[in-house]
């Protein structure tokens, strides 16, 4: 028997595997990840910032993992030879009723410890030249990196330590006893002491299948990017993020300069008609059905039908995607544009149409289940990994 198998490799579940491989070297660890390789899905899809942890609630564990998690990630990368930039993000008010939601985000963001600066219009220009804003924030200590580098790197120390990681096992039924949990596969079956769920897209239905119901559904938002042209790269020097709209509970487009010299702009943020659907034709019936039958889903897009549909038109009209980023940056025009990626962001989401804001786990008896990790999961995978283990340590070592 196993003593721990985790299912899902993604970042938060490679980290989680190099915290217990380092906290308890002599188990037996195995991952499971049902494509075949690693971190597919959500990180491989990650647009690679390295957030500050401005944004969250003071006291949330988005908040608190955010700021120790991008402490951790640059100590990770700098032990282990990852390229990593802290080129720093300026946040930007571009109409004055957004003055006063500004200031209320420089006020959080001094609550969360940062060290952040309040930019007039001249000192904004000094830095961003070619940014059109009211007011600003400075956030020195944002920086991007490549998480799929990251991810690969955390794989090669799992497997040195003695983990096993094994791809294109997709789970289809799991049964949790008092002993332990069975697991089995597309391809075999496997029991464990503990299971730990990192499944991320799929981390409701591996938590149904091992029995628990909790009060939310995974609903999937693809979020849409074009590349600036190589040309246009110099128009932006930092992470540039509009004020976010807190009747909107997505950051709206933004640049964000990459690992490698490109600048992604965007994203929009519109339903996926599947929850691993990277472009619009992307449609699996199941997956589709599943949200559309699920009442929080409506309850949610009632309360936000006028910015959900702005979004869609975003997504199928390049000149309103343009538009949304003249605000920022009035020199860039549709030829400084090129079609990027797409992501999927899993969403949990409550019947009563509320999103789940913050990291949420589910102990089970013989499991553990992280059922809603959105970013900055990225950033705070390192300080996750630990988190739960430190949470669970008394069933970790009665293993």
């Amino acid at each position: 028997m196993l003593d721990v198998v985790i299912i899902g490799g993604g970042i938060v579940g490679l980290s989680v595997g190099l915290a217990l491989t380092e906290r308890f070297p002599e188990k037996k660890i195995v991952i499971l990840e049902k494509e075949p390789s690693v971190s597919m899905h959500q990180t491989g899809n990650n647009s690679g910032v390295i957030h500050s942890g401005i944004y969250y609630k003071p006291g949330s564990f988005k908040a608190r993992f955010a700021k120790q998690g991008s402490q951790s990630m640059v100590a990770f990368c700098a032990e282990h030879d990852i390229e990593y930039d802290i080129c720093g993000k300026v946040i930007v008010a571009t109409e004055q009723n957004e003055l006063p939601l500004l200031q209320n985000l420089y006020e959080r963001g001094l609550q969360n410890e940062l060290a952040i600066d309040m930019l007039n219009v001249e000192q904004l220009k000094e830095i961003e030249p070619h940014v059109a804003g009211l007011g600003a924030i400075r956030v020195p200590q944002a920086g991007i990196v490549n998480y799929r580098q990251v991810s690969e790197k955390m794989r090669e120390l799992i497997e040195e330590r003695g983990g096993e990681i094994r791809c294109n096992e997709a789970v289809e039924k799991i049964e949790e006893g008092a002993a332990g949990v069975y697991i089995e596969t597309s391809h075999q079956s496997y029991e464990a002491k503990v299971m730990i769920n990192c499944a991320g897209l799929q981390s409701d239905r591996i938590a149904r299948m091992a029995g628990y119901h909790a009060d939310l559904k995974i609903v999937p938002f693809r979020g849409e990017y074009y590349k600036l042209q190589e040309s246009s790269r110099g128009l932006v020097n930092h992470l540039i993020y509009p004020v976010p709209n807190p009747d909107f509970p997505f950051l709206g487009v933004h640049y964000t300069r990459m690992i490698g010299g490109e600048v992604e702009a965007g994203p929009n943020a519109v339903l996926s008609f599947k929850r691993e659907g990277y472009k619009k034709t992307d449609i699996n019936v199941f997956d589709l059905a599943e949200t559309l039958m699920y009442k929080g889903f409506w309850k949610l897009a009632g309360k936000n039908m006028k910015e959900g549909l702005n979004e869609m038109a975003r997504s199928y009209s390049k000149g309103l995607f343009v538009k949304s980023l003249q605000k920022l940056i009035p020199e860039i025009t549709a030829e400084d544009l090129v079609p990027g990626g797409a992501g999927v962001r899993a969403q949990a989401l409550k019947s009563d149409g509320s999103m789940v804001d913050d990291f949420y786990f589910i102990p089970g008896k013989r499991s553990i289940h992280v059922l809603n990790a959105p970013s900055p999961a990225a950033t705070a995978s390192i300080e996750i990994g630990k988190e739960i283990v430190a949470r669970f340590k008394t069933k970790f070592e009665s293993l």
